[in-house]
């Protein structure tokens, strides 16, 4: 054994054994320790510190395959900040693989109590590098967010033993379904592995959604059980068939929590450096997430994690790019969110991951933490303004004309900063938080109950509507009310410019029953019921994607210049006047575009027409172009006038 060559982190296996490097400025003594596959402590070895604070040792004659966590000695004073435990089993940062997942037990947060035969062991992995091609998904592309396990839990082709995991994605089944929508990419919901909530297991509920990270590289066993092959594999297959995959994750806290949570890892190496504490109180973790603590991303060692665990996407699986939740806390410094900080700008600079599409989830609850528009290009960012102002004007809200138009052209009074040209928007109506689309056409208030906390939890306002009846119903008008909202719905996202984001199943009616919170429900209430899924949704969804890619007027990104390329239209054809743009409850709105027929066809006008009101609107077409009805069955329909049924958004092509 020696001590170890330089490295800042994990384990590196060497020609005669292998290399552990971790990192800690406060610690006393690092130990290492390794385990037999009967989950037996085989040995414990002293590590020694280096000048760079990472403790180092190479054990000569290990192999992969070999299972390990590490020991902090030091300071016990939570007060002061310091929780050195040597009772606590800590998980490598760089750990790459996990031999099992995270459960909760009380005895993870109870000082002195050994947690040996809870905590996960990291195994020796060696990396399998690929060489990652262009990224499939090009801005103003389809985004289809996938919680992993949710999505195919239910899923009738998939194997049994597959469904829920990251290999089900690539089931034929599964890419039909994609290919048949015209998905660009598919976003991951967080498969790293993570721990539930403390509050959960006495409620008898699990996290499904894995936004509860305790390490940045280690899959999650749950889902990838395969490990980074089984991802490896699912993302060329996806490649194989132009599907793009893009990968949540979750840097700005980890499960370890608050003061009352768990000692696994990061806690137990440096509390102090890494997590935010308020400056005249080390003791009290700054809570910029509402989850109990916040990574300080600005810390020279975080941002180097950061950094390598996307490299290690990138070329261990070939990944196209990354979702970052809550993403203002990777630019909070001292002072506040920077734009230009450190960790943005290595980001955005590294050879690896210069060329990968990076998404930001552009909020969190920190002081000045809603940074919609700021992030440093090429940042793509989730437009919750969009989300808001499409809602409102379908449920019939006053004064929603401009802001439905704005969305539409790309948000430019958002993303116009600085001088752009171009948006930066995801366009979205629901994600993951929230309700599903369906809910938000069936419930007017949350419906949050089975959470186990009195249905305090989740947004209370969520600009929804139920159509005459709270929740499920058998009246069949209703229930055609509500498919109607929904096809207007999907088909204003569609004809949004610039990015777009469905949540999977919202384009076939799945529902949550009101829950808008469902994190904890690893269910049938998140379960994507497939034998369930509204056909004629589906194929109206497919229709307008098809749209999407046939006129890329859509998908492009630049700014409308208002010279001849859209013209904004009331019923009588003619440009809409101050006076209609300023009527509270207008409820129709023409877009006409100038666009192509196909990728580099015939110069072509597009009317896309809106009719919120309750009853049949009539559009005047502009002249002097003849108008065609875009219908889903394929067949085009000769018009000079524009019949729009109510609650609807209409296509004609103009020659």
């Amino acid at each position: 054994m020696a001590a170890g060559r330089p490295g800042q982190g994990g384990a590196t296996i060497l020609e005669t054994g292998v290399d552990f490097a971790v990192w800690s400025r406060k610690s006393g003594q690092i130990e290492l320790c390794l385990f037999g596959d009967d989950d037996k402590e085989l040995a414990r070895l002293p590590m020694k510190r280096g000048d760079d604070d990472v403790h180092r040792l190479f054990v000569d004659g290990l192999k992969e395959g070999a299972r390990y966590g590490y020991r902090a000695g030091g300071v016990y004073a939570p007060d002061d900040g310091l929780w050195f435990d040597p009772s606590k089993l800590l998980v490598d940062p760089y750990a790459k693989e996990l031999d099992r997942p995270f459960h909760y037990d009380p005895l993870l947060g109870t000082s002195g109590a050994e947690t040996q035969h809870l905590v996960p062991k990291a195994i020796v992995t060696r990396d399998v590098p690929v060489k990652p091609g262009k990224p499939l998904f090009k801005p103003g592309g389809f985004i289809y967010e996938v919680a992993v396990r949710p999505f195919t839990m239910l899923h009738p082709d998939v194997p049994q033993a597959q469904r829920g995991t990251v290999a089900a994605l690539a089931h034929p089944s599964v890419i039909a379904h994609l290919k048949r929508i015209g998905v660009d990419a598919v976003e991951l919901m967080p498969i790293t592995a993570w721990i539930d909530e403390r509050h959960l297991p006495p409620l008898g509920l699990r996290n499904g959604w894995g936004y509860n990270p305790v390490a940045f590289m280690a899959l999650d066993p749950r889902l990838v059980p395969g490990g980074m092959a089984e991802l490896r594999d699912t993302v060329a297959k996806l490649h194989a068939e132009g599907i793009g995959v893009v990968l949540d994750l979750v840097f700005n806290h980890t499960g370890e929590s608050d003061r009352f949570g768990t000692t696994l890892s990061l806690r137990g190496l440096d509390n102090l450096s890494f997590y935010r504490h308020l400056t005249d109180r080390p003791g009290e973790l700054v809570n910029d997430t509402g989850t109990g603590n916040t990574v300080a991303c600005d810390n020279p060692y975080v941002r180097q994690l950061i950094i390598d665990s996307l490299r290690h996407f990138v070329l261990g699986a070939g990944v196209d790019g990354f979702r970052f939740d809550l993403a203002p806390v990777l630019g909070r410094t001292a002072g506040g969110f920077e734009a230009n900080s450190e960790t943005l700008m290595a980001i955005l600079a590294d050879d690896v991951l210069s060329d990968r599409v990076m998404i930001a989830e552009p909020w969190d609850i920190g002081p000045g933490g809603y940074q919609l528009g700021n992030f440093p290009a090429p940042f793509l960012e989730w437009n919750d303004r969009v989300r808001d102002d499409v809602r409102c004007y379908w449920r019939g809200d006053d004064h929603k004309t401009g802001p439905l138009a704005t969305a539409l052209a790309g948000s430019s009074d958002i993303f116009s900063r600085n001088g752009a040209t171009g948006t930066r928007s995801v366009n979205f109506l629901a994600a993951h938080d929230g309700f599903t689309l369906r809910d938000l056409v069936s419930y007017s208030g949350k419906h949050n109950e089975a959470n186990g906390e009195q249905n305090r939890d989740g947004h209370n306002e969520n600009h929804s509507w139920n159509n005459g009846a709270e929740g499920e119903t058998h009246y069949p008008d209703i229930i055609r009310r509500r498919r109607d909202d929904l096809k207007a719905l999907l088909s204003t996202l569609f004809a949004t410019r610039g990015s777009i984001m469905l949540t999977a199943g919202d384009e076939a009616g799945r529902t949550q029953r009101g829950n808008n919170n469902a994190y904890c429900q690893d269910n049938e209430i998140t379960w994507m019921d497939w034998a369930a899924l509204d056909d004629e949704l589906i194929a109206h969804t497919a229709f307008i994607s098809s749209l999407r890619k046939r006129f890329s007027v859509f998908s492009e990104t630049g700014f409308f210049d208002g010279h001849g390329d859209v013209e904004w239209i009331s019923p009588s054809g003619q440009p809409m006047s101050v006076q209609e743009w300023e009527t509270p409850n207008f409820s129709t709105l023409g877009m006409v575009l100038s666009t192509r027929d196909g990728q580099g066809g015939k110069p072509a006008r597009l009317a896309v027409l809106f009719n919120r009101s309750g009853g049949e609107e009539i559009f005047a077409l502009p002249g002097p172009s003849s108008w065609r009805l875009l219908a889903p069955n394929g067949q085009e329909k000769s018009a000079t006038s524009a019949i729009v049924p109510r609650r609807s958004v209409a296509f004609y092509l103009g020659s």
